[in-house]
């Protein structure tokens, strides 16, 4: 199932009618700082798991 460029603008369309554009805005901003630690807690655990290791 793929969603193409229309689906994909209906859907925007639906959401910013739902909850308005500052609303959204904040769900973006919380949403990409969510992602930015989640990445970083990869890669803190990536590091430990590396320094672990015997030599």
């Amino acid at each position: 199932m793929d969603l193409g460029p229309t689906e994909l603008i209906i859907i925007l369309v639906i959401v910013i009618l739902l909850f308005g554009v500052g609303r959204v805005g904040k769900i973006g901003g919380e949403l990409g700082n969510a992602v930015a630690n989640f990445r970083k807690g990869l890669t803190d655990a990536n590091r430990e798991t590396k320094t672990d290791e015997p030599l």
